[in-house]
Order: C-alpha cells, then sequence, then structure tokens
C-alpha cells in the first residue's frame, strides 16, 4: 500500500472487544507499544521466541486487520548466546493511545494501571497466563504469573482485581528479580476453569497437575 491508502485504510481500523482484552492481557505480559510520534499514535509489538511461534501466530490472527506484513523471525544475541525470535507489528493508531497512558509511565517504564479490574476479562486472563504464566512444577497444584517488573503496590492492585471480579486469592513470592504472583488451592482451580476456554491447547502443560 502507498502511504496515503496506508492513512485511509488505518482511518477505518477500530479495537473490537476481544482485541481490547487481548491487547490488556498482553500488556500486562510480554507486549509492548511504541510511539514514533511522541505519542500522537502508537502500534502493538508482539514478540516471543521461535518456539512459541504458533502463539505469535494466533496473536497475529486476532490482529489481521491492523497487521499489513506476516510475522517474522529474527536472530537476537544476548551475551554469548544467539537467540531466534518470531514477531510481529501493527500499524500505528490513535486508537492505542488510551491503553499506552494507562500502561506506561512518563519514562516510558510498564505499569499496572488502577483501573485493571474494568478490563481484566476472561480472555485477557488467559493471555496474560500464556504470556508470562506456569505451573510451580508438573506435581504442584499452584500457578505461577512472572510479575518481576511490577512493584509491590502495582501488584496489590492486581491482587485486589483477582479477588474482586473472580474470587481468586494470589499472593506474592520474593524472587531475585522481583516479585511474582502465586495462585494456589481452590484459588488455582477456579483460574483455569475460568482461562481454560481461551488457553490454546499448545499451553496447557503450563497447567501442571490442574491439566
Amino acid at each position: 500500500m502507498r502511504s496515503n491508502a496506508i492513512e485511509e485504510y488505518k482511518r477505518t481500523l477500530k479495537l473490537n472487544g476481544d482485541q481490547r482484552s487481548i491487547l490488556v492481557g498482553t500488556l500486562l505480559g510480554d507486549g509492548h507499544l511504541e510511539t514514533q510520534n511522541n505519542g500522537r499514535t502508537y502500534r502493538l509489538k508482539i514478540e516471543h521466541s521461535a518456539k512459541q511461534s504458533a502463539y505469535v501466530d494466533w496473536l497475529h490472527l486476532q490482529f489481521k486487520d491492523w497487521v499489513l506484513t506476516p510475522p517474522k523471525l529474527k536472530l537476537k544475541r544476548l551475551k554469548n548466546v544467539e537467540l531466534e525470535n518470531y514477531y510481529f507489528q501493527t500499524l500505528s493508531s490513535g486508537q492505542f493511545r488510551f491503553y499506552a497512558k494507562e500502561f506506561y509511565d512518563e519514562s516510558k517504564h510498564k505499569r499496572v494501571p488502577r483501573q485493571i479490574k474494568r478490563w481484566l476479562t476472561p480472555l485477557a486472563l488467559a493471555v496474560w497466563f500464556m504470556d508470562d504464566g506456569s505451573s510451580k512444577s508438573k506435581q504442584h497444584r499452584a500457578l505461577i504469573i512472572n510479575t518481576h517488573s511490577f512493584s509491590k503496590k502495582e501488584l496489590a492492585i492486581l491482587q485486589e482485581a483477582l479477588l474482586l471480579n473472580y474470587v481468586i486469592e494470589a499472593r506474592l513470592r520474593p524472587q531475585k528479580e522481583g516479585l511474582q504472583l502465586i495462585v494456589a488451592g481452590r484459588s488455582a482451580e477456579e483460574f483455569v476453569r475460568i482461562i481454560r476456554p481461551y488457553v490454546l491447547p499448545y499451553f496447557y502443560y503450563k497447567f501442571g497437575a490442574l491439566e
């Protein structure tokens, strides 16, 4: 598409309900919003290990109207290790600006929005878990969500949202990198019941003993 045609096409785009939920889930996880014009418009960038290409393809399908090119492979060097990642990015749009203002502070560090409970749908929960969740082990009935980038105060907002929206209790576990959310017992069973319809079968292994 030529630039004028792209701009005209972008004016026809609008995020639907599922896309908004997926956006919230992946912004709690590994997704990123980027701007190239000082916050006037943003684009969503999704990038995971090439081993999770099926998940990236699924996310791409959910935002297919927003993406002009298919996902691509790229090599990334971390210290002396060469990694292969799989990624795509959407068109830039003002539709993403609200979420950028909510999920990023003035220093462009990701944060938990104060009103996250309004947007934490079962689909958003499922995407968040697919991004950053796992089981404690194959033998345990506890689930872990890696939330190392968030502060204790921000995690308290998430704990409250889980409790108010779904009566799910989550506790914090200190790690070297930061804090994790732990969901155990009956809350873990309820968590799986809520998100299972939206989780790709590829990720069922993350349920551990609850699978």
